[in-house]
């Protein structure tokens, strides 16, 4: 029954990436990718807030509905990609250039961040 857990997690995911993306792009004028950013990051830092938290905190049931359901539907490295490959074809290539290195610093760096907070809440 554990599929059941990232069914759940992957019907709240999906919807959020996609309603996440939208209002963020709908307030910004630029081409660049803001609303997946955006959820590639937060999906980042809910995952290692996650990983930080100690196991009896974060159990393996948690880990299929949070992390392999929700953060895995609300996360798009497939997006990502082509969002950047649209950029450098449009030549936008200075933009291509900055999603990728904004996109892996962020993320990196939520990633971190996350699991720092997770060890102190949770740890």
């Amino acid at each position: 029954m554990n599929w059941l857990l990232v069914i759940a997690g992957a019907a709240v995911g999906a919807p959020m990436r996609y309603l996440t993306d939208r209002a963020v792009q709908s307030r910004h004028a630029s081409v660049f990718p803001w609303g997946t950013l955006t959820v590639n990051v937060v999906g980042c830092l809910v995952l290692g807030a996650l990983t930080g938290a100690a196991e009896g905190a974060a159990s393996a049931r948690l880990h299929l509905l949070i992390g392999t359901g929700l953060c895995g539907t609300l996360t798009t490295y497939s997006t990502f990609s082509y969002e950047t490959l649209r950029l450098a074809e449009s030549g936008a290539k200075a933009y291509a250039a900055g999603n990728v290195l904004l996109s892996v610093a962020a993320g990196l760096g939520a990633a971190f961040a996350g699991v720092t907070l997770g060890t102190a809440l949770w740890g």
